[in-house]
C-alpha cells in the first residue's frame, strides 16, 4: 500500500548522481500499485536545492497540502472522473546551511538561525561530494576560508581545489551557459571579486568591506565555491531527468497507457523534469502521456527551450522544442525578487567574459528562466493570480507566469526563490493540469 501525503497516495522514487535509479524496488512498487490505487492523473515532483530525504519530503508535504486545500475550498471542485496520486522524485542535491528554508504558514519568509562557521558548512558538502578526490578539496578548501590567508598564492590555489567539485569542467559546455569554464580559467582575484558582491556577509558591511580587500576576495571565495556546488546540482539535475525519469515515465506509459502524467519541479528539480521530456520515448506531443510541466522558479538558462541563441543563431538552447513533447501547457513561474536566480546565477557566467555589451545585455544573457521567464521562444504571458483565476493554457506552448507579486518573499542570499507555498500556485499547477473547475476566491 502506498502512503499518503495529503490525503493522495504517495510513491518515492531515487536517482544517483549519474541519474540511476538508486533504489530500483521504489520504482517496481509505483508501477505495481499504481493500478489497484486507480489513479488517472500523477503528479510527479522534482525538489531543488535540498539537503536530505527529510527535507524534500518536507517540502512535497507543504506544496500538496496547498494543493488539498485548494480543492476543499468552497466553490472548487476537482474534476470529474479523475483521481490524482503524486510522485516524489529524490535526487542528491544539497542546500548550504546559510540557506534558510522558508518559513511554515502562508508567507515565504526565511527561518532564522545561526549559521555555522564557513569551515563547518564546506565540509557538510561532502554528503553529496563523495569522490576521494572531493573529499580531500573540501578539507583544504576549509581550512582556507578558516585561515583566509593575505596571499594571492591561496586564493590561486582555492580556484584550483575547485575543479573537482564541477564534474566534467573539460567538456564542452552546455549551449546555453558556460559559467563553470569562466570560474575555473579566470584570474581568480577577478573572480573572487566578483562574487563578493553577492556574499552575505558583505551586504551586511556595505562598503566597509573594502578596508580589508582579503576579506572582501575570501567572501567572494566562498560565493564562488557555492556557485561551483550550483553548477554540479545543475548537471545533475539534467542527468537525473534525461537518464532517469524520462525512461521511468515512459515504463509507466507502457504499463497504463491512459495515465495522464504532470510535471512539477522548484529550482534545479525544474531542470530535472524539463530534462525528463528529452530521455522519454519520442511518440509526439499528440499521443504524449505528459499532460502538463509546471516549472517553479526554474534554476536553468531562459534561453534552455529556444531554438535559436539571440547571440548565436546557429546555436539553440538544450531544450530546444522539447515543449512539442507535451500534450497541454508549459507553465513557467518568474520572479525579480528570486535573488538566487537574478544574482547568483548570472554573475556565475559572466565573471569570465570580456565583451563589449552592456552589464544588462550581459546579465539578459546568462539570465535563468525562473527570473525572467522562458525567452527567445514563442511564449504566451499571464500574472500569477488568485484562485478560481483562469489562464490561456495551450497544449505544446508555453505560458510565462509573472510572480513578482506573490512570489515575494525570502531574505538573502536566495531571496523570494522559495516562496511557493500558497494557494495561488497550487491553484495554477491544478488548472495546468485541468484538474479542477470553478474556483471561488
Amino acid at each position: 500500500m502506498p502512503e499518503q501525503v495529503a490525503g493522495f497516495p504517495f510513491w518515492e522514487v531515487t536517482f544517483d548522481e549519474r541519474g540511476a535509479l538508486a533504489r530500483p524496488a521504489e520504482a517496481e512498487a509505483l508501477l505495481g500499485e499504481l493500478p489497484s490505487a486507480g489513479v488517472t492523473d500523477l503528479l510527479v515532483m522534482a525538489h531543488g536545492w535540498n539537503s536530505t530525504r527529510e527535507t524534500a519530503r518536507d517540502l512535497y508535504s507543504r506544496f500538496f497540502a496547498q494543493v488539498r486545500a485548494v480543492l476543499e475550498r468552497p466553490g472548487v471542485r476537482q474534476t470529474p472522473r479523475t483521481t490524482i496520486g503524486i510522485v516524489g522524485v529524490i535526487w542528491p542535491s544539497m542546500r548550504w546551511p546559510d540557506e534558510p528554508l522558508p518559513a511554515r504558514g502562508g508567507g515565504g519568509a526565511a527561518r532564522l538561525r545561526r549559521a555555522p562557521a564557513d569551515s563547518t558548512q564546506v565540509r557538510a558538502l561532502k554528503a553529496v561530494f563523495t569522490a576521494p578526490e572531493q573529499r580531500r578539496a573540501l578539507d583544504e578548501l576549509a581550512r582556507l576560508l578558516a585561515t583566509r590567508p593575505a596571499d594571492p598564492k591561496a586564493l590561486a590555489r582555492f580556484q584550483q581545489l575547485l575543479r573537482p567539485l564541477v564534474a566534467g569542467a573539460d567538456a564542452a559546455p552546455a549551449v546555453e551557459d558556460n559559467g563553470e569554464q569562466a570560474l575555473l580559467t579566470a584570474h581568480p582575484q577577478r573572480v573572487f571579486a566578483h562574487f563578493s558582491a553577492v556574499g552575505p556577509r558583505r551586504r551586511r558591511q556595505g562598503a566597509a568591506g573594502f578596508s580589508n580587500p582579503f576579506a572582501t576576495l575570501w567572501d567572494g571565495a566562498k560565493e564562488a565555491l557555492r556557485a561551483a556546488t550550483y553548477w554540479e546540482m545543475k548537471k545533475r539535475a539534467g542527468l537525473a531527468g534525461k537518464d532517469g525519469l524520462g525512461p521511468l515515465l515512459g515504463r509507466l506509459r507502457a504499463a497504463q497507457p491512459r495515465l495522464r502524467l504532470h510535471l512539477l519541479g522548484h529550482s534545479f528539480g525544474a531542470r530535472l523534469v524539463s530534462f525528463s521530456l528529452t530521455g522519454m520515448p519520442a511518440d509526439g506531443a499528440a499521443s504524449s502521456p505528459v499532460k502538463s510541466v509546471i516549472l517553479l522558479q526554474g534554476a536553468f538558462s531562459h534561453f534552455a527551450f529556444t531554438p535559436a541563441l539571440p547571440h548565436d543563431r546557429a546555436r539553440g538552447g538544450a531544450l530546444a522544442g522539447a515543449e512539442r513533447r507535451v500534450d497541454g501547457p508549459v507553465v513557467v513561474t518568474h520572479s525579480q525578487r528570486d535573488t538566487a536566480l537574478g544574482e547568483l546565477y548570472p554573475l556565475a557566467s559572466l565573471v569570465g567574459r570580456d565583451d563589449a555589451a552592456a552589464a544588462d545585455d550581459l546579465l539578459f544573457r546568462w539570465g535563468a528562466i525562473g527570473y525572467d521567464g522562458a525567452q527567445a521562444v514563442p511564449a504566451g504571458a499571464a500574472r500569477l493570480g488568485a484562485v478560481g483565476q483562469a489562464y490561456p493554457f495551450a497544449a505544446g506552448a508555453i505560458l510565462n507566469l509573472d510572480g513578482n507579486a506573490l512570489i515575494a518573499t525570502g531574505g538573502p542570499p536566495s531571496g523570494a526563490h522559495g516562496d511557493i507555498f500558497d494557494p495561488e500556485t497550487a491553484w495554477a499547477s491544478l488548472a495546468a493540469a485541468d484538474l479542477v473547475v470553478g474556483g471561488a476566491v
